[in-house]
């Protein structure tokens, strides 16, 4: 049944004076409305400015038809599609590397004898290797003299324009630079969907798994991309001990992030890609929150 809610409000603003309504009808979705949600849409429908404490007053829920658009539905501007692992306590990321330790610093049963009755808290501890979960790589984690996440700038890691280049493991785990060709890769952030976080946290993944030559890191490089992921085990062959895609696009500035996922989810553009990670002085890779941006 169509929803309307009359209410008062009260707004004042933070350089003085204030703005009232009463008897105000709107259109509503659902059965009710919180008051905040009431309070933001005046303030946005009337577009004041120093806004301070607002009040909703004598809210009333009414039956009656709907007259236009309900304030309160959703219209969503942009989708935010996660593409990170959960982390936690004993996961293997990559074997022979320790999985993390979480586990509670300050319990919340023991946090009780440093507040008053009624107020707990919890602090957490971790223990890890900064390469667990989904990771971004930067040039410290190669060079001694590279860039650390302290150094590298948020217009390297937040809204790139982001790509997705599909090359299934089913057809190849090889991606060469043939796969990377007829597609607008400069200054992008370049994102391999091979499928392969499928096996993620099973045995099979951590074998044999999808990864770029040097021949297609080197022409990422000379196309200047800005930065390139990909959702599998080690964005190089881990069959030998050299890391050649590492080699090149560290090198040359460009980051990388390993161990994406639901990149199936994702268009091939059209979307924005963050990973960002804590702003750390002497550490090459750390996790992020992988994740895209689409715009409808």
């Amino acid at each position: 049944m169509d929803k309307r809610v009359k209410f008062d409000f009260e707004i004042y603003f933070t350089n003085g004076g204030s703005v009232k309504g009463e008897d105000f009808r709107l259109d509503i979705m659902g059965e009710n409305i919180s008051d905040k949600e009431l309070a933001d849409y005046i303030v946005a429908d009337l577009r004041l400015l120093m806004v301070g404490e607002t009040k909703i007053l004598n809210k009333e829920i009414l039956t009656e038809t709907h007259k236009r658009k309900p304030i309160n539905e959703k219209v969503e501007n942009s989708l935010f599609i996660d593409l990170s692992h959960t982390i936690e306590n004993g996961l293997v990321t990559y074997k022979g590397l320790p999985a993390p330790i979480i586990c509670d610093y300050l319990s919340r049963e023991n946090s009780k004898q440093f507040y008053a009755e009624g107020t707990e808290f919890q602090i957490g501890k971790i223990e890890m290797v900064t390469n667990t979960g989904t990771y971004i790589d930067c040039p410290f984690h190669r060079f001694e003299n590279g860039k650390d996440l302290s150094e590298v700038g948020l217009e390297h890691v937040a809204d790139l324009d982001g790509i997705v280049i599909s090359v299934p493991f089913s057809e190849t785990v090889e991606i060469t630079e043939a796969h990377l060709k007829n597609h607008e890769i400069r200054n992008r952030a370049v994102l391999i969907h091979t499928g392969w976080d499928s096996h993620w946290n099973t045995e099979k993944y951590y074998e044999n798994h999808p990864y770029l030559t040097e021949e297609a890191a080197i022409y990422l490089r000379n196309c200047g991309v800005k930065l390139v992921g990909i959702d599998s085990h080690n964005i190089d062959s881990t069959l030998k001990k050299s890391r050649p895609v590492h080699t090149t696009l560290l090198g040359a500035g460009i980051l990388i992030v390993e161990h994406l996922c639901n990149l199936n989810l994702l268009p091939k553009d059209g979307f924005l890609f963050s990973a960002v990670p804590p702003k750390f002085k002497g550490v090459g890779t750390f996790p992020v929150r992988a994740m895209a941006k689409l715009h409808k």
